[in-house]
């Protein structure tokens, strides 16, 4: 008995530093990038004049709210444990389909690239939860299809259809107090997001799933469904994107969405975003979206330095956040290991 009395004060005094490493990994994980950001954004802002301007901010907000739309619907396909390579097709296909279906109105402008790219969404969704193939071929098919499918609507990229239909227009080019209306929309979108994830059965279900699909199974939670709604939610927001870029470059480009996947991809993993799945935040993928545009717009405007150099840092800082990812979810497993063992020693 004496002995037993000794031990127990050892026990959470001795546990005490790995509590505070499991918390320190899980703040890295999810502020990590938002620190980072604000360092970056307060040092542009002291050494380059113009990057506090209001215009320059709200140019980047702009720029930024197209590859967000995206990347929410990118978030929720990764917190289940896959991927999804077809949105940067998708998104372009979107915008032609726009620009297509704008010489028929408003309605048939916004809904056929919904429609279209939400059923490719929907075929990924049903190939990768009902025959188990891997997200990986699956989404990589379907970036071939959609993109020969754009190029087949243009001719091989010959022929470009404009907008001419101002209420269309005012979706990517209108403003409301003085910013952009893809920033609304886009924020829209993210409150939306994240409520969905964080507030809802189907969020938990989609943290289950990617935490752990067998068990999600036992527990006899709706794993095939909820992996066909994330994808199709997928490519319903990878279409309406290209339908706002459409609507701000008043035509169907052709060339747009050529590596959107991996840009798309970036920002959600920069945004603490487990690419195994089981974790992940909206907005850290927010945050990691504007990471990216903020160090492009910084680049731009730094003379000599090339355009290139943004796809380099961009690379550096998502092998660096992968591997801090990797690092701090195997010292949570190993943690959460030894205080189970000391669990079952106090039990004996």
């Amino acid at each position: 008995m004496t002995i037993t009395r000794a031990d127990a004060p050892d026990q959470p005094a001795a546990a005490a530093p790995e509590v505070r490493r499991q918390l320190l990994a899980s703040v890295v994980q999810r502020q990590g990038a938002a620190v980072v950001l604000a360092l970056v954004v307060l040092v542009a802002w002291l050494v380059l004049p113009r990057f506090g301007s209001v215009e320059n901010l709200r140019d980047i907000a702009l720029q930024s709210s197209f590859l967000a739309v995206i990347a929410l619907g990118m978030t929720f396909v990764i917190i289940t444990g896959g991927i999804d390579l077809s949105v940067g097709s998708v998104y372009a296909l979107g915008g032609v389909l726009a620009a297509y279906g704008a010489q028929y109105g408003f309605a048939v402008a916004l809904l056929l690239p919904l429609a279209v790219c939400g059923l490719i969404g929907l075929v990924n969704g049903l190939l990768v939860a009902r025959t188990g193939l891997a997200p990986f071929i699956v989404t990589l098919a379907s970036l071939l299809f959609a993109r020969g499918l754009l190029l087949a609507l243009t001719v091989e990229g010959s022929r470009t259809y404009t907008i001419s239909d101002p209420a269309f227009l005012a979706l990517g080019r209108g403003s409301f107090l003085g910013i952009g209306t893809p920033v609304w929309i886009a924020a829209a979108l993210f409150v939306v997001g994240a409520v969905v994830l964080r507030r809802t059965r189907f969020g938990q279900t989609v943290f289950a799933v990617g935490g752990a699909e067998s068990s999600a199974l036992l527990m006899g939670l709706p794993v095939a469904r909820t992996k066909v709604l994330v994808y199709t939610a997928s490519g319903l927001l990878a279409g309406f994107a290209g339908a706002l870029t459409a609507a701000y470059l008043q035509s169907g480009v052709t060339v747009i969405g050529f590596g959107t996947e991996l840009d798309a991809i970036a920002a959600v993993v920069i945004g603490g975003t487990l690419l195994t799945g089981g974790a992940g935040t909206i907005a850290g993928t927010a945050v990691g979206v504007l990471l990216r545009n903020v160090i492009q717009n910084v680049i731009n405007q730094v003379g000599g330095l090339d355009s290139n150099v943004q796809s380099v840092i961009s690379g550096a800082f998502l092998l660096v956040v992968v591997v801090l990812q990797r690092t701090l979810s195997g010292r949570g497993r190993s943690g959460r290991g030894r205080s189970g063992r000391g669990r079952s020693g106090r039990g004996r």
